[in-house]
């Protein structure tokens, strides 16, 4: 599902923009191969889906469109512990998507949840208080993964 602006340009245009950046074919392909899917792609796979639509975009430009991608706040980098860097974005049309993730130690299932219960909102916010009190230290985000097994390896 493509998320278009009236004037019919995509809701990130204006961060590139703002951030001095062109919007180049490689960056537009990336930004849409990761606003259709909800997996956590990793810079290999990532190529493999836009190399089948657009042969010329090599693994190099992939390499260094997603690091621009995150350097402007687009996407978010996560280190699932299995080597392998993943990518989503960060924000969708219609603001930020916070989440939390979850992740099997056995099968490297990544899951998504953002229905927080109370207490842990309460935890967070608390524990953000804390920090930037302690450490006199203005935080305005966190990330956060929880490991263990998916119901399928459990």
């Amino acid at each position: 599902m493509r998320h278009r602006h009236r004037s019919g340009h995509q809701w990130w245009d204006g961060r590139f923009r703002g951030c001095g950046y062109r919007i180049t074919v490689p960056r537009q392909v990336i930004l849409d191969a990761l606003s259709k899917t909800n997996e956590h792609l990793s810079a290999e796979d990532m190529y493999l889906k836009v190399h089948k639509i657009h042969p010329g975009i090599g693994l190099t430009t992939v390499y260094r469109t997603l690091e621009i991608l995150v350097g402007i706040g687009l996407l978010s980098k996560f280190d699932f512990g299995d080597g392998r860097a993943r990518y989503e974005l960060a924000e969708g049309p219609k603001g930020e998507r916070h989440h939390h993730h979850m992740v099997c130690t056995s099968c490297n299932r990544v899951i998504d949840y953002t229905d927080f219960i109370d207490e842990e909102k309460d935890l967070l916010n608390k524990a953000e208080k804390g920090l930037s009190k302690k450490h006199n230290f203005k935080i305005n985000g966190h990330s956060i993964q929880f490991y263990g097994l998916c119901s399928k390896c459990s």
